[in-house]
């Protein structure tokens, strides 16, 4: 560890031993949480474990009921996971990218990050996974595509494979029985601006016609200014058949996972929101985002409470959605799936969530697999949120040994596919 990585972990450390003192007890969870009065950092707090990963046969813990084994091991970095129609899995392995630091506190968040593998060389590529003698392992490895900009969400309609890159949608030929991608024959569809929240995740509408991507925001609290935010924390539709883009919903400040509820055909998505205010303040959502819907960022967030630190635009505030469920502050919830009944023993029908864990908190949360039960469409405001996946966080808060990320339906739909971007494996849970 450099010196100013040891000059992060003690000031960072001391830092949120002091705040973890006055810190909230309980989460802002749920459809009506209470969210602490904010208290603006001067020093963002910085607090996070180093990299452990699995070692001498440890796993995580499951859920009572299910069991859990490594599905894929020794990936560079996976984020995020796709279950083709043939059944072979794809998974995107790709790093955020250091960028010269602007300030004393770009250097302390760059040590940090770096301690828990969040930022480094970026392995650029997609690679196939097949199980095909059906023991749950796979035993069949090969390159889909490389030479990528941090690639992330992946779809397919029809004959074409898209590939949601930090900066756009690409589009690939994807003849039946395709196993390598043509890199020549790539088409670019959407720009995006690259960088600050980096990932593009996507998905296709239950009738196929349109593709759904996240845009993070570059910043914050778009600290450079609303014009570098252009196009950005928002998410975006794509026409499949006239190839135009447009943005559907805004003022998302990292829209990560989306899926739809497929009782209602509604889209919904997790949200990372901003930093600096609390432990608890402001927190991460789930939501239904709807077409012209505007969601707050970065004038305001969850209902309408106002961020003095930002430029306001009272009409925009005025006009906010108030999202759905909030998730807890700094959980950094990003992979999110549909989980019908029937999937895993013991569980209902509802969204699973992959929390990557804090940063900004004094006291970490997050580092989970979480369900959360949903009733006639929308989350159930009588059953609470259960884990099927813990134990990614050594009891003292100091070592990882995993992060969740993106989360799908395995391809026999009786077990959980997740991606492990610390452990560098891809974890499937089952039915014990």
């Amino acid at each position: 560890m450099d010196i100013l990585a040891k000059a992060t972990a003690l000031v960072g450390g001391t830092v949120a031993a002091l705040r973890r003192i006055g810190a909230p007890t309980t989460q802002a969870m749920g459809g009506t949480p209470e969210i602490p009065e904010a208290k603006k950092q001067g020093i963002m707090t910085l607090k996070m474990p180093a990299a452990e990963g699995w070692k001498d046969g440890r796993l995580p813990t499951c859920a009572p009921g299910l069991k859990v084994n490594a599905f894929a091991e020794g990936l560079d970095h996976p984020r995020w996971i796709e279950v083709l129609p043939s059944g072979d899995v794809l998974v995107a392995e790709a790093s955020q990218i250091e960028t010269p630091p602007k300030t004393l506190l770009d250097r302390a968040a760059h040590a940090t990050m770096k301690a828990i593998k969040a930022m480094g060389n970026s392995a650029n590529r997609v690679t196939l996974w097949r199980d095909a003698d059906g023991d749950g392992v796979a035993e069949h490895r090969e390159i889909f595509v490389e030479n990528q900009s941090q690639p992330f969400g992946m779809a397919v309609v029809g004959d074409t494979f898209y590939l949601g890159n930090t900066d756009g949608i690409v589009a690939f030929p994807f003849p039946p029985g395709t196993t390598r991608l043509d890199e020549s024959a790539a088409r670019k569809l959407v720009e995006f601006k690259p960088g600050g929240h980096w990932t593009r995740s996507l998905i296709v509408s239950p009738d196929g016609t349109k593709i759904y991507a996240g845009v993070g925001s570059l910043t914050n609290i778009a600290d450079e200014g609303m014009e570098t935010e252009e196009g950005r924390a928002a998410i975006w539709e794509l026409d499949v058949a006239t190839e135009e883009a447009r943005i559907f919903a805004s003022g998302l400040r990292n829209p990560v996972g989306v899926a739809f509820e497929p009782s209602t055909g509604a889209l919904w998505t997790v949200v990372n929101e901003r930093d600096g205010l609390g432990d608890e303040t402001p927190p991460d959502y789930l939501t239904t985002v709807v077409d012209g819907g505007f969601y707050g960022w970065p004038y305001s967030y969850w209902d309408r409470i106002v961020d003095d630190r930002v430029p306001q635009d009272a009409a925009a505030v005025a006009a906010s959605i108030c999202p759905d469920y909030a998730l807890g502050g700094h959980t950094a919830s990003l992979g999110l799936c549909w989980m019908p009944e029937g999937t895993l023993p013991g569980f209902g029908e509802g969204m699973v969530i992959g929390q990557h864990g804090s940063w900004n908190r004094s006291k970490l949360s997050g580092y989970k697999l979480l369900f959360v039960p949903f009733e006639n469409g929308k989350p159930s405001e009588t059953e609470p949120p259960r884990d099927i996946l813990s134990g990614f966080l050594s009891e003292d808060e100091k070592l990882a040994y995993g992060r969740p990320v993106g989360v799908c339906l395995g391809a026999d739909g009786k077990s959980l596919l997740m991606a492990d971007d610390v452990g560098d494996v891809i974890w499937r849970v089952t039915g014990a």
